[in-house]
């Protein structure tokens, strides 16, 4: 009985001890076939809000190695020698495949952001909401993202910090805060927009094709991945992306998506300031302005970025308000087109132009001077500006100069013209004064072509302009007068 006890005491361990092998091999090969698009498990049908996944090899694709960026390359191949799964996504495939140049090329791994900076010495970790990794090359940055798991908070991935794998919703379901990772379907499913649901794998050279954005691109449509009015809630900024792409594209936002946009574009509100000034840069900046500008109007997205606009517009649809704007953003796609440089604070001084001069009028009527009804009205409207749009610092003192600057002009008596011409934001007020031309005509029309010629002229024909104003340039405003103490004389 003793020596029955002794070996299965000493024969039970050994039955563990292999269990215990035969558990860290399975373990090891999970950890190994992370996803890849041709032979990964998938998702349960019911769950998955994709179509089986399509691969398009080399040769049913347009897209060659010598079109992409040298140092995503090198990311892309120095994670695969790590041992890592990196494929390019997103928008840089889609243009490619549009035959568009990318502006940048972004790559998601199934490498977690500390192991990514252990690959990369050239690497920082960013990010808070979305934890990221970004590559540098000098001037050239390679975002480097995890994949994105479903942030319903399940623990399939024992090895994932506590303090990382966190998401949190608001009550509206708009994702605060969303560091859970996932496999390369999950992190498909996870995306926007069907045609951003497109991967580039260096390993064969194929582009794999989760959401049939080959065919969204076929029909030049941007459709949303999954419920649109869920995904619009997870993120408002989509709004404005589906916006941005449909004119950049030159594609039609399909029917589903396009429909929750009036009644959900209120939830911008909800976005941090900051933000959304850098996604109203994008869509004002990147050379289809006006195309932006009239979509975001017919579909209420306006009324929530500037209010005091759209209140305008809506009084007077093709007003002057509507012309200066529309002309100002004309402008700026002209000078993109050719590669001029342009500023946020133009067409921000074009935009609010008319808000600030209806409230400075308002001041004038209630006893205040033109100088400090124009100094509260720019105030004013800046302020209230700010609490959706964190314009920087340095783009409203150039407007307050374009604005303060338009009264200047008008006064060109005496030396206030040469003076005039030294101020160093005169050329940004004249371009502005002759887009006013263009949409008030009247007295602006012959002003701007006075300070067209006398910029232009030299010192003689200046001041034979001067001298042909008459009483025209004075200003007639009442001067203050100085008080002089008169000397006490010592007795």
């Amino acid at each position: 009985m003793l020596d029955f006890c002794r070996r299965t005491l000493s024969g039970k361990p050994k039955a563990d001890s292999g269990k215990a092998k035969a558990d860290n091999a399975t373990e090891a090969r999970k950890e190994k076939a992370i996803a890849k698009p041709s032979h990964a498990p998938r998702i349960a049908a019911g769950a998955s809000l994709l179509p089986q996944v399509q691969r398009l090899s080399r040769d049913q694709h347009a897209i060659s190695r010598k079109d992409i960026s040298p140092n995503a390359l090198k990311v892309l191949y120095r994670l695969k020698d790590a041992g890592f799964d990196a494929y390019l996504v997103g928008g840089c495939i889609r243009d490619l495949l549009l035959g568009i140049k990318p502006k940048d090329f972004d790559v998601v791994t199934n490498a977690k952001p500390e192991q990514v900076k252990q690959v990369f010495r050239n690497c920082r970790l960013i990010g808070r909401r979305f934890r990221l990794a970004h590559v540098v090359f000098g001037r050239e940055i390679i975002e480097v993202a995890t994949f994105r798991g479903h942030h319903s908070g399940t623990e399939d991935d024992a090895e994932t910090a506590p303090k990382l794998k966190t998401s949190s919703l608001s009550d509206h379901g708009q994702i605060l805060r969303d560091n859970v990772y996932g496999s390369i379907e999950e992190d498909a499913e996870r995306r926007d927009f069907t045609i951003n649901a497109l991967y580039y794998s260096v390993n064969d050279f194929s582009v794999y094709d989760f959401a049939n954005g080959m065919q969204a691109i076929a029909e030049r449509k941007i459709e949303l991945i999954g419920d649109p009015e869920t995904r619009y809630r997870e993120d408002p900024v989509r709004i404005l992306r589906a916006i941005r792409f449909a004119t950049k594209l030159n594609m039609q936002i399909a029917p589903a998506a396009a429909e929750p946009i009036p009644q959900l574009a209120v939830m911008l509100k909800n976005i941090p300031p900051p933000r959304l000034f850098d996604e109203l840069v994008k869509l004002l900046l990147a050379g289809k302005a006006f195309d932006n500008f009239m979509l975001m109007r017919d579909t209420r997205v306006l009324k929530q970025l500037l209010p005091q606009l759209d209140k305008l517009l809506k009084q007077e649809p093709e007003g002057k308000a509507f012309q200066l704007a529309t002309k100002a953003l004309q402008d700026t796609d002209a000078r993109v087109a050719v590669e001029k440089p342009v500023t946020p604070a133009f067409i921000f001084a074009a935009l609010l132009w008319y808000p600030v001069e209806l409230r400075s009028q308002t001041l004038m009527t209630d006893g205040l001077s033109e100088l400090d009804a124009m100094n509260i009205a720019m105030t004013e409207v800046l302020d209230d500006v700010q609490r959706t749009i964190a314009i920087p610092k340095r783009f409203t003192l150039a407007m307050r100069d374009i604005w303060a600057l338009q009264s200047r002009l008008t006064k060109r008596a005496g030396r206030r013209a040469f003076k005039l011409l030294e101020q160093p934001k005169f050329r940004g007020a004249f371009d502005f004064l002759q887009l006013r031309a263009q949409a008030e005509d009247g007295n602006l029309t012959e002003l701007a072509l006075w300070w067209e010629r006398f910029q232009f002229a030299d010192d003689t024909d200046r001041l034979q302009l001067i001298n042909q104003l008459g009483k025209e340039g004075v200003d007639k405003g009442p001067r203050r007068r100085r008080n002089y103490k008169r000397k006490r004389t010592a007795e």
